[in-house]
């Protein structure tokens, strides 16, 4: 019998990321253009759009960390460990580059003045604290009973 542990891992981090992204991005919306610029229904699509683009974020950050990280997981704590750095940091380094593609390339969306945008990399801080935070809790959350 195959052992499911990992799809009951899997299930619980999902669980988890889905309402607490969607609230992330409900949250910071202020921090971007849109909420001085858009109609409400266009403010509702973004927060929906944005909450599917990271649910599809988050698991591929997941399945790339698993890779190269996975024998063991999630049984084993120290493998449990390695695959959430791994993921947290693709996650993170997806963020750089969807914000700078998205707001300096693109101009797809861009941050308010209130927004605080971390130095030298110019990504705003709060999609970036989302992707650390948000996984990290996602993890203690769904860890192996």
């Amino acid at each position: 019998m195959m052992n499911s542990a990992w799809l009951s891992v899997l299930r619980r981090y999902v669980l988890f990321l889905a309402p607490a992204h969607l609230a992330w991005e409900a949250v910071q919306l202020p921090l971007y253009t849109l909420w001085r610029e858009g109609a409400p229904r266009e403010l509702v699509i973004a927060v929906v759009h944005c909450t599917g683009g990271d649910l599809l974020i988050a698991v591929a950050a997941l399945v790339l960390a698993l890779l190269p990280a996975g024998r063991g997981w999630p049984e084993e704590r120290r493998a449990y460990i390695r695959v959430a750095a791994l993921t947290v940091v693709f996650g993170v380094l997806y963020t750089i580059f969807s914000e700078w593609l998205n707001v300096v390339i693109r101009q797809t969306w861009a941050y308010a003045e209130i927004m605080p945008v971390v130095p030298v990399i110019g990504t705003g801080l709060s999609p970036l604290l989302q992707w650390i935070a948000i996984p990290l809790a996602a993890f203690r959350f769904a860890r192996p009973r």
